[in-house]
């Protein structure tokens, strides 16, 4: 969910959060829509198609395991994430390899690299 939308009324109570609640209750303003209410989620926020799923620098994400998985895709087109699961060694080599294919990567690039390069 966005940041635009929080809770109904979390400035009042000190223990509830701001996260976003559907507000449930029958004479509920802020789900009646009252004037000076803040707005509910609705699909006149949504983004466009094309937009939707993007990173935002605009271009697709990839997930990659190893360094086969960098083969075959679009510079200009593809950012690429590496997976959670990937160890030390081959987070490494797959950086290599995007550095070479001149692909983007989201993650920092891991420390160990880096004082190889100074």
């Amino acid at each position: 969910m966005s940041k635009k939308f929080k809770r109904p009324e979390f400035w009042k109570y000190k223990c509830l959060g701001t996260e976003w609640r559907m507000p449930r209750g029958a004479k509920n303003p802020a789900r009646r829509g009252h004037a000076g209410r803040q707005p509910l989620p609705s699909p006149g926020y949504r983004k466009p198609e094309s937009e939707r799923g993007l990173h935002p620098s605009g271009l697709r994400e990839a997930r990659v395991f190893n360094d086969k998985d960098l083969e075959g895709l679009d510079p200009k087109t593809i950012i690429v994430r590496i997976g959670g699961s990937v160890g030390m060694k081959k987070r490494l080599v797959i950086f290599a390899k995007a550095k070479k294919l001149k692909l983007r990567v989201i993650q920092n690039e891991p420390k160990s690299t880096k004082k190889d390069i100074k």
